[in-house]
């Protein structure tokens, strides 16, 4: 019986994707639920699987074209696939083959991109992710020790005999899919708001002395680290209840006041920056806002991220320090009207009760939309972020 492999019903707001590569070639046997090709579009990768086990029998789009829903990709005869003539072929091949299909199955599509670009095989590439998952950087650090013994695509040519030095090239690469919108929509965001920034600087003693305090604890009785994020959080959502229009939108002439608060964390993937959400996290607790963020993660790092993990969303923050980044002016993620920017943690002098004493601090950036948000309103918000972080019972007893 032959079954049509179509494109899957994208999201609404999703118009089209690009068929980013096939894993099978026509002739091949596939097994039920194994992914035939990857389908890119503006915010995540989707994965269009096998619905039976049989033999992919004709491709019918070619990579790099861009699809819309149910337009047919290829042509799948169900049933086990035909045997070779020579058995001893098969046993090798099924040999030669068991050890990569196992490997692709770990791969993300980001990390196959590469290994196609530089024509190598997963199989000889050490993966130190979970469960031995092949990522980006080991990939990276693979081509980077090999260098001396294959020049791979993007790097210099070497000089030739006689030249007065290496010759100078260039590579010319097309966005990706999520590139391109990235870049749209930060274009978007400069034109369509008002942005000013307004920024403070928080003490985090009292943080980290109660991290400190309780992280091994916290650990054993949660099953996950206590980090910095979700004191983060929590006090952004305070502060967001009493400063509303930093959690509203603007749609035409009309403020959209949000009465839940659907934050957004600015994560970085092998395919770029993604905002997945943590949804109703007034109704989280620190345990959870800690497993949500480890989860979302794991799935940018991955690239497993879904439609719904990304749609969406009344305010974001966004966490440089990680970088190390000292100080920055984050750019709004339409058509949220405020984004919160975290940095790097300093020992710095400072001046307390009239003396000085070196404090762990970090400074605070609230870009916002003037339309709508008033100057006052903007630096008050920061100022309740700074006072529930250096006061952390604020956020216990939300006061």
């Amino acid at each position: 019986m032959t079954i049509e492999i179509r494109v899957p019903q994208l999201p609404e707001s999703v118009t089209d994707a690009t068929l980013v590569g096939w894993h099978k070639k026509p002739g091949e046997a596939v097994a039920r639920d194994e992914n035939l090709v990857d389908l890119e579009t503006d915010k995540v990768v989707l994965e269009v699987p096998a619905p039976v086990s049989g033999t992919l029998s004709e491709i019918k789009i070619k990579d790099g074209t861009t699809v819309t829903s149910g337009e047919l990709l290829a042509l799948l005869e169900e049933g086990d696939a035909p045997a070779a003539v020579e058995p001893e072929h098969v046993a090798a091949a099924a040999v030669q083959t068991a050890e990569p299909a196992e490997t692709t199955y770990k791969l993300s599509p980001a990390v196959r991109r590469i290994l196609d670009e530089h024509d190598l095989e997963a199989t000889i590439v050490t993966g130190t992710g979970k469960d031995g998952r092949i990522t980006k950087s080991d990939v990276m650090a693979y081509l980077k020790s090999h260098s001396d013994e294959d020049v791979t695509p993007g790097d210099p040519a070497p000089p030739l005999p006689g030249a007065a030095g290496p010759l100078r090239t260039e590579q010319r690469v097309p966005m990706t899919r999520l590139r391109a919108r990235i870049a749209e929509r930060m274009v978007q965001a400069q034109h369509a708001a008002a942005m000013l920034t307004t920024f403070n600087e928080v003490d985090l003693t009292k943080v980290i002395s109660l991290r400190k305090r309780y992280k091994e604890s916290f650990e054993q009785e949660h099953g996950v680290r206590l980090g910095y994020m979700s004191f983060f959080v929590k006090a952004t959502v305070e502060a967001l209840k009493r400063f509303p229009v930093v959690n509203a939108s603007v749609e035409g002439n009309d403020i959209i006041y949000h009465d839940y608060f659907d934050i957004g964390i600015a994560v970085s993937s092998d395919r770029g920056l993604m905002v997945p959400l943590l949804r109703n996290v007034d109704l989280l607790s620190f345990a959870q806002i800690e497993s949500d963020i480890a989860e979302l993660g794991k799935k940018a790092r991955e690239g497993t991220m879904s439609m719904e993990d990304l749609t969406g969303g009344t305010f974001t923050i966004t966490n440089g320090g990680i970088f190390g980044s000292m100080l920055s002016t984050p750019i709004l993620n339409p058509p949220q009207s405020a984004i919160l920017g975290m940095h790097a943690i300093q020992q710095r002098p400072m001046v307390v009760d009239g003396e000085i004493a070196v404090r762990p601090m970090m400074y605070l950036a609230l870009t916002y939309d003037h339309r709508i948000i008033d100057g006052k309103d903007a630096v008050q918000f920061l100022v309740s972020v700074k006072n529930s972080l250096e006061d952390p019972g604020r956020l216990l007893l939300q006061v």
